[in-house]
């Protein structure tokens, strides 16, 4: 049985907190450490770490702290089935959704892999009729449009992996409906994205896990009420995505049923039904089983023991290095393709609301920095934007790249000598080697210190396939980082007590109370919230 451990208390770390000053990258960096460097993934893509702060002796010891703390076989009873989530004392299975890892999972009777690939065998099925017109809106219309209502990992997951796919699908003739999304419980949200559709010919998927989400419900009640005022019978244009034991589970309110468990959380739960049903229908069933297909790939890899062939667990071991011993506190996705626009806001979800944590697993204050702040924006935008503190700031923040050879969609066209494509792939290029290596100026303010580290994740074309793998990699990346700062990166406590506190000013507080609630009411009030008379009368 694998023993869960404080990173601080391991020989390895206390080993690597030697190499507190990282190697020159100027010097490091050459065409042989490139071609050196290059880790196949699934999916087709490659994880490529030359240009990390990583030499053969620091190498050594990222591999002893993955042997003294068992980070694979951790990673191995998560994919078991065992009791990994303990602060809500459950299993975390969303590998499971994409294929068996380390053989069945089977709890009270039931085989989960079988009741995830059922309910995507269901989603494909009503994703076909669908498609055929067997299934329409109440008008008659056949749908055109599909519309996730949702929150959190219910939104930016899909969200992200629907545009990565949208131009991609349209070139392999396989997009179905055009996908939207409501997901702020601002109305200006809803209403807009329902301003641009047409309604008699949509279907919208509510997702709600508990079926209580109180954003989600709030958008529900808009939608019906559009649906409604229009004379559609909103019961024809809703499916939902929940659980089994959820008040939306088998409602007459809804065409359809999809369901999900408390085994998959909202950031890791794009490849369950969460995903499946959007992706399904606008892209196609086949699409989505290509990108579970990458997503397997990739997790098979995270249990590879030699670490050089075990590309997630690399990567996570690299960024220990940098948060722990270097004190670089954030990480910049700079995803050269703009399929990938949203992928990072989704990385933001799945990395800092899982290993954004100030104790471990067993509820006791950590004394080292976990999960650092993630950001990132396409290039080239980005490098119109921020680069230029990445460059010349005082901060150093590791950059972890993406890129791909091949468009998605048309052949491109020439440009003073050159494509499109290729003027985007020689800026990533370039910005690789300029953040390493840097240039010198007697020019203060035209002087480049270098010494700025980053990683390359690349391929042939953003396919399916790949972008499966891709979201795989950052899943088990976040997961082994976890592990090693011996966190519970299942659970999300933060983002409780807003809930809680936000109840109490709904139902309505005295700004002339004292302590906490006087500031809320007074805060509310500023916003034209009702005071506690006043809200008690309107429901009276």
């Amino acid at each position: 049985m694998a023993v869960f451990m404080n990173l601080d208390t391991t020989r390895a770390f206390a080993e690597l907190r030697r190499y507190a000053e990282p190697p020159r990258l100027d010097t490091l960096l050459n065409a042989a450490r490139v071609r050196a460097c290059e880790v196949p993934m699934g999916g087709g893509l490659s994880f490529n770490w030359a240009a990390c702060p990583i030499d053969a002796p620091r190498l050594a010891v990222l591999k002893a702290l993955a042997a003294e703390m068992e980070l694979i076989e951790k990673f191995r009873m998560i994919a078991k089935g065992e009791e990994m989530n303990p602060g809500e004392k459950r299993m975390v299975l969303h590998h499971l959704a994409r294929g068996e890892l380390a053989g069945p999972v089977v709890r009270a009777g039931r085989d989960y892999r079988a009741f995830y690939e059922g309910e995507r065998r269901k989603i494909a099925e009503f994703a076909k009729a669908v498609h055929e017109g067997r299934i329409r809106g109440s008008s008659g219309k056949v749908f055109t449009t599909v519309v996730q209502v949702g929150i959190g990992g219910s939104d930016l997951g899909p969200r992200a992996l629907y545009l990565a796919l949208e131009r991609w699908a349209k070139a392999t003739g396989r997009f179905k409906l055009a996908a939207r999304f409501i997901s702020n419980v601002d109305p200006d949200d809803a209403d807009s994205v329902i301003a641009q559709i047409d309604p008699a010919a949509t279907l919208f998927i509510l997702v709600s896990k508990s079926g209580t989400t109180q954003e989600t419900l709030a958008n529900e009640n808009l939608v019906r009420a559009r649906l409604a005022a229009l004379g559609l019978d909103p019961a024809k244009h809703l499916v939902a995505v929940t659980s089994e034991t959820s008040p939306l589970a088998k409602s007459p309110n809804y065409l359809a049923s999809f369901f999900m468990d408390d085994y998959i959380g909202g950031r890791y739960s794009s490849t369950s039904s969460v995903g499946g049903a959007i992706l399904s229908l606008a892209l196609g069933p086949e699409t989505f089983a290509e990108l579970l297909t990458g997503a397997h790939e990739e997790d098979l890899l995270a249990l590879e023991p030699e670490l050089e062939r075990n590309p997630a667990l690399l990567d996570a071991l690299i960024g220990i290095y940098e948060r722990n011993v270097l004190g670089w506190s954030a990480t910049a996705v700079l995803p050269y393709a703009e399929p990938l626009a949203r992928f990072p806001a989704h990385l933001q979800q799945l990395d800092m609301e899982s290993n954004g944590k100030r104790v471990n697993r067993f509820g006791e204050p950590v004394a080292y920095a976990t999960g650092p702040l993630v950001f990132g924006e396409p290039g080239t935008n980005g490098q119109h934007s921020f680069y230029q503190l990445l460059h010349q700031g005082t901060d150093i923040v590791p950059l972890q790249f993406i890129g791909f050879r091949e468009n998605q969609m048309s052949a491109d066209i020439l440009s003073e000598g050159s494509s499109s494509r290729a003027k985007l792939d020689a800026n990533l290029v370039a910005q690789i080697v300029a953040f390493a290596v840097g240039k010198s100026d007697t020019d203060g303010n035209k002087h480049f210190p270098g010494g700025r580290p980053s990683s390359l994740i690349h391929g042939e074309r953003l396919d399916a396939r790949a972008l499966g793998a891709l979201l795989a990699h950052y899943e088990n990346k976040v997961a082994f980082q976890g592990l090693a700062w011996n966190l519970n990166s299942f659970d999300q406590e933060g983002v409780q007590l807003g809930k809680v506190l936000a109840k109490k000013v709904l139902a309505g507080l005295d700004p002339a109370a004292s302590g906490v609630e006087g500031a809320l009411g007074a805060y509310a009030a500023l916003l034209g919230l009702p005071s506690a008379g006043v809200a008690n009368a309107a429901r009276g």
